[in-house]
């Protein structure tokens, strides 16, 4: 199979693939023409956990998996063949070794590979990957091999702002959300929960911080990067200058070349709140994009806000949200919906897809008006992430 380039194809004459990364495993999940219905292909690296499952688009062929196993521990496989046969990277991320009497945490491991993204076309090998914990490495032979990048990983400044593998999020604090400007490689942007939103322009060679503007939890200095969580930050693929951010604190827009966030959740319901992981922007438009909020109270519970799951959809840029919630459970439904696992495809209308805690897997094929379940009883779904092939 071929990834379709050409523009001009109708949408009928591409299919969608669906990559479903599991605490339990891998599954691709192809559609007819219609996204009517779904074939299952899987389990792959059945009882592994798998945290990202990602297609090269530049060849529309090569998968990457981040992965997580009981013999070979973290590591990374790869696939030229779409899953039909996967070999691991001869050189997994990994920390550079402590130096001869170095005490602390100098001699840091990779928990696990958390995240995946694709170099840009001019670059066709280039890959980076974030890890647990924050760690930020390239490979530059298609995800064979990898080695640290850039100066996050050691630098004494950004090790105080990740804090300590015993700080962040419940499985560990990690680098995620590793953006590449389509219009200039040298142009990164990467996330670390904990540790804040950093920017670079000269090819990773240094980072800044971009944290005016959000908040923090009550009690703490915002001014200190530690404290800041982005959930996750996603650029505008119509429009490059704008970026969303899901945070800890609420749900973010910037509009470059400003460098002050605007609280665009502050116009999310009160009743529900701004507080999620996933955060989808329309391919095309660039004031359209998706959240799907989870409870927020004090105490996070990690469910949907009264057990009733929505997506909450805004057409104008965060001035205003509309819950799309027709065939979601109505009540009881006490799940949510990681930060990896939402996610949309390019065709029109777009398509919508999450995969949920408890093994659910959620199909929209009118931009979120509508909601079927695709797949249900799959192992703590991770990542999903969307593919079109030609049919």
């Amino acid at each position: 199979m071929a990834l379709d380039t050409d523009q001009t194809t109708p949408a009928a004459a591409r299919h969608v693939v669906l990559l479903v990364a599991t605490r339990k495993g891998a599954w691709l999940y192809h559609s007819d023409a219609a996204r009517g219905s779904w074939r299952a292909d899987g389990p792959h690296f059945l009882g592994h956990i798998i945290s990202h499952l990602k297609l090269d688009p530049r060849d529309g062929r090569t998968l990457l998996a981040a992965a997580k196993t009981g013999h070979l521990g973290p590591t990374i496989f790869r696939s030229t063949d779409f899953g039909g046969s996967w070999k691991e990277a001869a050189k997994p991320p990994a920390f550079a070794a402590a130096a001869a009497g170095a005490t602390g945490e100098a001699g840091r491991a990779v928990d696990h590979t958390f995240w995946l993204t694709p170099g840009p076309g001019a670059e066709p090998g280039v890959w980076y990957a974030g890890t647990s914990p924050q760690g930020l490495f390239r490979s530059e032979d298609g995800g064979v091999s990898w080695a640290p990048f850039s100066r996050v990983n050691d630098d004494a400044q950004y090790r105080q702002w990740m804090g300590t593998v015993q700080d962040g999020t419940p499985d560990g604090p990690k680098l995620h959300s590793i953006i590449v400007d389509p219009r200039d490689p040298a142009h990164l942007y990467i996330a670390m929960s904990g540790g804040g939103v950093h920017e670079s322009t000269d090819g990773g060679t240094s980072f800044h911080p971009l944290i005016d503007g959000l908040e923090v939890v009550e009690g703490f200095d915002r001014s200190n990067v530690s404290f800041h969580d982005p959930h996750c930050l996603r650029m505008a693929p119509s429009r490059p200058d704008r970026l969303y951010q899901q945070n800890h604190c609420g749900i973010y827009r910037l509009d470059r070349p400003a460098t002050t966030w605007q609280r665009i959740g502050r116009n999310m319901p009160a009743e529900v709140g701004d507080i999620g992981f996933p955060l989808v922007v329309h391919p095309r438009d660039a004031d359209t994009a998706w959240v799907l909020p989870m409870d927020g109270s004090t105490v996070w519970p990690r469910t949907s806000p009264g057990g009733k799951p929505a997506v909450y959809a805004t057409r104008n840029g965060g001035d205003s949200w509309k819950r799309l919630d027709a065939g979601l459970p109505p009540g009881e439904a006490w799940w949510t919906v990681k930060r990896q696992a939402m996610t949309a495809d390019a065709l029109d209308p777009v398509g919508l897809y999450f995969g949920t805690t408890s093994g659910e897997l959620w199909a929209s094929r009118d931009e979120g008006r509508n909601w079927d379940c695709i797949a249900r009883h799959l192992p703590e779904i991770y990542a999903v992430e969307a593919a079109e092939l030609a049919a």
